[in-house]
């Protein structure tokens, strides 16, 4: 059974409070502005399981038209600031999960979402990983993935490439430690892929930095 990145953990339990310096930068502002009206639409009334919620900055806007959110993460660092947003403590809940491994028992949800995640998948993760979302899901849930598009001069520079075609970078923090992280980006065709037998209704939309990805789950 596959698992979170230990690494990866680590790296985003260090990065959790300047996380959210990614999202001051120019040339994204209207890009930003247009996901936060379209993320929370999707989920409007529904009951929503958030995956690698983070610091909670999506958490946030979809508790405007939610009915409920229970946001996960894996490291208690990111939860931590995403706990001291101000946000409807009769909506939100967070909790310490395993994006393999999610809490089938809190379900079934009408709607799932996850921002940033899925390209920190490999390519061998993103079906186990899916197989998990959708043990929580009722049928007919809204699924809901966002996530960057490589545009070079604004995204981070690819460090390495490895044997399965899994792409990496090589970030800096704010203290100077560097951490190789793995991100994809992943085309129309791949996401469609791996949603094979698991839903339907799909819509893909690109903007000029993020893509989104929508589906019904069967």
């Amino acid at each position: 059974m596959a698992h979170a990145d230990p690494a990866m953990k680590a790296y985003y339990a260090a990065r959790a409070r300047e996380y959210e310096i990614i999202y001051a930068k120019p040339e994204r502002q209207a890009d930003l502005r247009r996901l936060e009206g379209l993320i929370p639409a999707q989920f409007r009334g529904r009951n929503v399981l958030e995956i690698a919620c983070g610091t909670g900055y999506w958490t946030q806007h979809i508790a405007h038209t939610a009915r409920s959110i229970l946001a996960t993460d894996l490291a208690q660092e990111t939860l931590d600031v995403a706990a001291s947003k101000d946000l409807p403590q009769d909506k939100v809940r967070f909790a310490i999960a395993d994006a393999f491994d999610l809490p089938v028992t809190a379900g079934p949800f009408n709607g799932a979402y996850a921002g940033f995640w899925w390209s920190h998948l490999t390519h061998a993760q993103c079906r186990p990983f899916l197989q998990s979302l959708h043990k929580c899901l009722a049928p007919g849930a809204r699924v809901v993935f966002m996530d960057n598009l490589y545009v070079e001069g604004s995204s981070t520079p690819l460090s390495r490439t490895d044997a399965e075609g899994n792409t990496y970078q090589l970030r800096k923090l704010g203290n100077g430690d560097s951490h190789e992280v793995l991100k994809n980006f992943p085309t129309e065709p791949d996401l469609l892929g791996r949603i094979e037998g698991l839903g339907v209704n799909s819509r893909y939309t690109q903007l000029e930095y993020y893509w989104l990805f929508e589906y019904d789950a069967r």
